[in-house]
């Protein structure tokens, strides 16, 4: 059981450090490869600082690796799972989001 509960807790060390809209959005441009920070911030439209701090905490947590090519340091998600797993979440999301549309529909044509 004591396994369980470590294993438990590092789940949710990894689910706190995803917790972030802006770390789920690197995520989401990294799931097709790798990328430098340069890119990164172009794309994310995020000064450089900040997102540098949170592709070091997604690296020290062991959800991204990087490597350097000159000045140029470049990052990618370690594992594939990382991107289902968040891309599950966001399916699940976007059901439940049509589920209470669909009962917000029915409430307001119940109305009519």
């Amino acid at each position: 059981m004591k396994t369980f509960k470590t294993l438990f807790e590092l789940q949710a060390d990894v689910c706190k450090t995803l917790a972030s809209p802006k770390r789920l959005e690197i995520i989401s441009v990294l799931k097709d490869g790798e990328k430098s920070v340069g890119e990164l911030v172009e794309i994310l439209g995020v000064p450089k600082a900040n997102v540098s701090q949170h592709l070091s905490v997604m690296r020290h947590k062991g959800i991204l690796k990087s490597r350097r090519e000159g000045v140029n340091i470049f990052y990618s998600i370690t594992n594939a799972k990382v991107v289902k797993a968040c891309t599950l979440m966001r399916e699940v999301l976007t059901e439940q989001l049509k589920e209470r549309n669909e009962l917000l529909e029915s409430v307001i044509n119940g109305q009519k």
